[in-house]
């Protein structure tokens, strides 16, 4: 159930199903927020804040955008994420973010390059550009190179890096994974807080 006050109606209640969990979605800035739920429970301007429930009457989410023109996409920012950004906002003013230091683009790794360089997956991130004396220069990576890898993990675009480029990585070791010229090398890179 969301509830809220839609157009000025106020303790409004709106029922329906939780269709996905664990969607991302993008703000109007581009900016990317991550595990957001995705309902049929009606939202219109003024629900946004509000809680979503469950039908044990416990927040599960809080009410944040609707997609104009299609009929019950509903998102809401999961509870959990909600909890973690106002503890971070208390404890520092800020949500917090690590960066490597780098712009980049999503590329498709051709077959024969991933083949060759042992790679399962299709995508990564192409470094487009490096800041100077960034985190990525000290540790030479370099344009051109591709990101597949942060600590293991597959970056298969931009997301995927950004996702993982949380406040825990600040100023801690972590291994990058990139293809140069077809070869898989490894770089460890301290990020560094993004302002």
């Amino acid at each position: 159930m969301a509830i809220g006050n839609p157009l000025g109606f106020e303790q409004t209640v709106t029922a329906g199903v939780v269709s996905a969990t664990g969607r991302s979605l993008r703000a109007a800035t581009g900016r990317l927020i991550d595990d957001v739920i995705q309902t049929d429970a009606a939202l219109n301007p003024g629900n946004s804040g509000g809680p979503l429930v469950d039908s044990a009457g416990r927040v599960i989410g809080i009410n944040t955008a609707v997609i104009r023109g299609a009929q019950g996409i509903c998102f809401s920012v999961a509870s959990n994420t909600a909890l973690h950004v106002l503890s971070q906002i208390l404890q520092h003013g800020r949500v917090r973010r690590a960066s490597l230091g780098v712009e980049g683009a999503q590329t498709e790794i051709p077959r024969h390059i991933a083949r060759h360089a042992g790679v399962d997956q299709r995508s990564g991130v192409r470094v487009m550009s490096v800041l100077k004396g960034g985190p990525a220069e000290i540790s030479e990576i370099k344009s051109g190179d591709l990101i597949i890898a942060l600590d293991d993990g597959p970056v298969l675009g931009i997301d995927d890096l950004l996702k993982a480029l949380d406040h825990t990585r600040v100023r801690r070791d972590c291994k990058v994974t990139l293809l140069r010229r077809g070869e898989r090398r490894d770089r460890y890179v301290t990020p560094i807080e993004r302002i």
